[in-house]
Order: structure tokens, then C-alpha cells, then sequence
């Protein structure tokens, strides 16, 4: 089982994900993001589902017109793991690369 991030780990993704914030009240983290429409929002849905297959590690999501938002948490750990960490850095990744 993934083990949970220790203090170290948690103040070193914050400064690397800073756009990543804690949700209240669990040991997970999330983001919102905003596209210019909902076809926009849908690729990049599409483009992260992708992403979190190869990762075997999926989201918590939800999607309204071109708002996204995805939670993660490593549930059968209790929260927070580097599975986390390692599949928000590669969605932080895919928008890098969709911006090209």
C-alpha cells in the first residue's frame, strides 16, 4: 500500500504545485481549471483520463461548461501519496504541452 506523505514531502509539493490547494476537512488535494469552452474542457477531460490510465490512479472529478475540477487522493492509503503528486505533476505537464 502507497504510504502517506510526510511534512516534508507536503511543503514540497506546495511549492511546486502551487496551484494546488488542500481540501478541507480530508488529506486530498484539488484544482480548478477554466477553458474556453465545453469542448476545451471535454479534450482536456479526455487527455487526463489518458493520463490517469497509465498511472493506474484516477481522479475525482466534476465538469460544468468550461470548468474543471479534479480532487486527488490515494483512497485505500487514507490520503495524500506520491501517487498524487505524481499525477498532478504530469496533468501540470499536459497543460504545459497544450499550450504549446
Amino acid at each position: 500500500m502507497a504510504k502517506l506523505l510526510d511534512s516534508k514531502a507536503r511543503a514540497t509539493l506546495a511549492d511546486e504545485l502551487p496551484e494546488w490547494t488542500m481540501v478541507e476537512g480530508r488529506d486530498a488535494m484539488r484544482r480548478s481549471f477554466r477553458f474556453a469552452d465545453f469542448s476545451a474542457a471535454w479534450g482536456f477531460m479526455s487527455r487526463v483520463a489518458l493520463l490517469a490510465e497509465q498511472h493506474a490512479h484516477h481522479p475525482e472529478w466534476s465538469n460544468v461548461w468550461n470548468r474543471v475540477e479534479i480532487t486527488l487522493a490515494t483512497h485505500d492509503a487514507g490520503g495524500l501519496t506520491e501517487r498524487d503528486a505524481t499525477l498532478a505533476r504530469a496533468i501540470e505537464a499536459l497543460l504545459g504541452e497544450s499550450k504549446g
